[in-house]
């Protein structure tokens, strides 16, 4: 049986009593509108843990004005459904004001590792993750918390926060799940038209371009983002946002390959911003 809880109190009386119990709890921090992507996080919480708590609550501090916060897609019957499907027994379903308190003032600021990326184009976006991602393990006091693959700068930038905070938390990170014909996984795939929806195909042929290239041999960064940009630029629908290869440690430009590395890419289809990318020599 799922329990839903609506404040961090409800969900806090729950975990206390597992713990109370001695029983191992795993969190699985989502925005909702689930897919199969957070589906296999959470089946892999649930046989890592004795209890899950999912959450869903669409994050408000960590989009800039003008980004997706009022459209972002929402529908949590069926992610109630999905969650419980997959074995998870509580779902943390908040309201902003449950979370945020009105004259709050106190905020998670992770530097350096964001400043890359994703954080040159919405510098105040890890701020509000690392924030709420901060709450939600407070909150649950999760032994492990899960993340995918396809929020790669994410997954390092949380990582960093709970080693630098010395949180008692493992942060483990799961492999990118596809869509059949290699599209990642995406609540805001939803967004795009037909047209736009075979245009998106162009990021993870990018990725398949980029891994030959260095698997073949290939360690300079520039000829391998320049085979990759060349591929997304011959798509009419596609607009760059970055193409960029940094180490995988430090989140930190590479000229040449001499150590794990994340080859990842923000690209406009449409109005769509969708992400990928890849990790080489972990």
């Amino acid at each position: 049986m799922l329990t839903v809880a609506t404040t961090p109190e409800q969900a806090k009386q729950v975990i206390s009593e597992w713990k109370a119990q001695g029983l191992t709890v795993g969190l699985v921090p989502t925005m909702g509108y689930l897919h199969e992507g957070h589906e296999s996080l959470t089946k892999r919480a649930v046989a890592e843990n004795d209890r899950v708590m999912v959450s869903v609550f669409v994050n408000p501090i960590q989009f800039a004005p003008g980004e997706d916060l009022e459209t972002y897609p929402r529908d949590f019957e069926a992610d109630k459904r999905l969650i419980e499907g997959a074995g998870a027994t509580l779902v943390f379903h908040p309201e902003p004001a449950d979370l945020y308190f009105p004259d709050a003032c106190t905020y998670v600021n992770v530097e350096g590792i964001t400043a890359e990326l994703c954080g040159k184009t919405r510098p105040t976006h890890f701020r509000g993750v690392c924030t709420v991602v901060n709450k939600l393990m407070n909150i649950s006091q999760a032994d492990r918390a899960y993340f995918g693959q396809k929020d790669a700068q994410q997954l390092a930038v949380i990582r960093r926060m709970v080693r630098d905070l010395n949180m008692n938390v493992q942060v483990v990170g799961c492999p990118i799940v596809r869509e059949e014909d290699g599209l990642a996984k995406s609540s805001r795939n939803t967004y795009l038209s037909a047209d736009e929806r075979a245009a998106a195909l162009v990021l993870s042929r990018a990725v398949a371009e980029g891994q030959r290239l260095m698997e073949a041999g290939e360690r300079s960064a520039a000829t391998v983002l320049d085979a990759m940009k060349q591929l997304i630029e011959a798509e009419p629908l596609a607009r760059i946002d970055y193409v960029e290869m940094v180490s995988w440690d430090g989140i930190k430009p590479v000229e040449t390959v001499d150590g794990p590395v994340l080859v990842a890419m923000a690209v406009y289809i449409g109005k769509t911003r969708l992400i990928d990318n890849f990790i080489f020599g972990e």
